[in-house]
């Protein structure tokens, strides 16, 4: 409905002597008013006029038809893909500034236990170098989470934003007072948001709920800001094996959370 003439070359990233003639134009031709900002004399409040808006109305008609003729021939499966990758690249540029606050945890959908398997492989391989060995270990701990799947003790996250899958992570039954984290993954373009945290939160608060005293989880010593987060939620190290089951030389770790439980709702 409105702005100033700064607002408009911050958001459009223009020279200011260029905005400034174009106002102008604007201004002499009647298509946009200007009035005092009321907070600041230095600056101009500009709205359109009724003609501006008539002269707007089939310039922003012409672009919504040039932009539905070239989506129309495409499956919406494929229209959805290329509004995902536009909003990806929006996001990407913008930075992790904006933080974790519409980010939603939600139960998984169809394909969400499959993607699980499919990013811990490709992420691990790509950045420990682990072999195909560590993404079957996952996709045996994604079948046994759904064939002994208890809903009233067990629970997996899918971390999503804008239709975009993030991260997820589960807290599964070992023993009547004890549960277990598994696979918590925080996708690379989201590292840095505290979504990693906001997981292992998620896991302490339904343990708390379940009537659980104690969380344990299994990880890798080379995995540095996991661990930066398991310590900063109250885990402690409670053993360390070397192994070499991924197809490289690593250390285990099993890392231990007492908590205090306010129910016991199994």
């Amino acid at each position: 409905p409105q702005c100033t003439a700064a607002e408009l070359r911050r958001d459009l990233g223009l020279d200011a002597g260029y905005v400034s003639r174009v106002l102008a134009g604007f201004r002499r031709r009647g298509l946009i008013a200007r009035r005092p900002s009321p907070t600041d004399k230095r600056e101009a409040i500009l709205t359109m006029t009724a003609k501006g808006r008539a002269a707007f109305a089939p310039l922003d008609h012409g672009a919504a038809t040039e932009v539905r003729a070239l989506l129309a021939p495409l499956p919406p499966a494929s229209q959805q893909r290329i509004a995902d990758a536009m909003a990806t690249i929006e996001r990407a540029l913008d930075g992790p500034a904006a933080g974790h606050g519409d980010v939603t945890l939600r139960p998984p959908k169809p394909g969400d236990l499959g993607w699980v398997v499919e990013r811990h492989g490709a992420l691990y391989a790509t950045e420990y170098g682990y072999d195909a060995r560590f993404e079957g270990l996952v996709a045996g701990v994604i079948g046994e989470f759904v064939a002994k799947f208890d809903a009233s003790c067990e629970r997996c996250w899918i971390a999503e934003r804008d239709g975009e899958r993030l991260g997820s992570v589960f807290l599964v039954r070992k023993d009547a007072t004890t549960a277990k984290l598994r696979l918590l993954l925080v996708e690379p373009a989201a590292r840095g948001l505290g979504l990693g945290r906001m997981l292992v939160q998620a896991c302490t608060a339904f343990a708390r709920e379940c009537g659980y005293s104690a969380i344990e989880l299994w990880t890798q010593s080379e995995l540095v800001a996991a661990r930066g987060i398991y310590v900063r939620e109250g885990y402690e190290l409670v053993a360390q094996e070397p192994h070499a089951m991924f197809g490289k030389a690593c250390t285990a770790e099993t890392w231990v959370k007492q908590i205090t439980t306010t129910a016991i709702n199994r």
